[in-house]
């Protein structure tokens, strides 16, 4: 990931050299040693007061899990010093952030290490995810999420509910640049409204699992190819709003102008998409 940033460099490199001013740039900046501190988090008093969880992270990777006995339980592992995380607890208000790297000289990003391997406990929890640059790996299923917000930039994620969230999430919130996500089990997040929004990249909804409400979906995105996964029996309805884009679905669908629709029985989801350009994929 942070070789991403080897092209910007270069070119201010370049430029600055071009120029008439006269620039000493300080020496390279290497990776320090490795360190890992573990992250704790104990549960509230009250195991049915809401929490609300914001997790502020860079570049690298970061790892989400069920599984913890406390509210949050993990490592943070990573090789510049500056980025070691800070945890305030304000009442029922968590923050776990990554501290800024303050550059003194051309950074060595060759072998820049941060990665945040969490798992979570299951009271209920507003999450909030905000990210740069980064890879993800989110398992929720079997948390007890009221809402989810996750906002990143060129990010690589993968989100996957295994098993049903354990209450009802008022909102599913995920904003991203251009990336790569797939958003899989949906059907066991329990939303009653997600909301999608993306630049250019390659997304995937996945909406297998158990549906217990409604539910009412928005994407907007721009250049992208949109894979919807919607299983057989579920009552959908999907409307593209987007002239420029090619929709793929197999005869299973009914179409009326821009409406797809498929019958079944059990919870109703409309998804209305937005698309700038691009490719959509109906499937199974």
């Amino acid at each position: 990931m942070f070789r991403k940033m080897y092209p910007i460099i270069l070119i201010l490199t370049l430029v600055l050299t071009a120029c008439s001013f006269h620039i000493s740039l300080p020496i390279t900046q290497p990776a320090g040693p490795e360190t890992t501190d573990a992250i704790n988090v104990p549960l509230p008093t009250d195991a049915t007061q809401s929490v609300d969880l914001s997790l502020a992270f860079g570049a690298g990777t970061l790892k989400l899990h069920p599984g913890a006995g406390a509210l949050v339980s993990g490592t943070a592992t990573y090789n510049v010093s500056d980025f070691k995380p800070t945890v305030t607890v304000n009442a029922s208000t968590v923050r776990i952030q990554q501290g800024n790297w303050r550059l003194t000289g051309i950074p060595d990003i060759s072998n820049i290490k941060n990665e945040w391997d969490l798992a979570l406990g299951n009271v209920p929890l507003a999450l909030t995810i905000d990210a740069g640059a980064y890879q993800a790996e989110y398992e929720l299923g079997g948390l007890a999420l009221t809402n989810l917000t996750i906002s990143d930039g060129a990010a690589d994620t993968k989100l996957n509910f295994a098993s049903p969230n354990l209450t009802g999430m008022s909102l599913l919130s995920y904003s991203t640049g251009a990336s790569n996500v797939s958003l899989t089990g949906l059907g066991n997040a329990n939303f009653a409204s997600l909301e999608f929004n993306s630049g250019a990249g390659n997304y995937t909804l996945d909406f297998s699992g158990q549906f217990k409400r409604n539910g009412s979906v928005h994407i907007g995105t721009g250049v992208s190819n949109l894979t919807l996964v919607i299983p057989s029996g579920i009552p959908v309805q999907i409307t593209v709003d987007g002239g420029l884009s090619n929709v793929t679905q197999d005869s299973s669908w009914a179409r009326n102008g821009n409406v797809y629709s498929q019958t079944g029985t059990g919870p109703q989801l409309t998804i209305v998409v937005k698309i700038g350009a691009g490719n959509i994929t109906i499937t199974r």
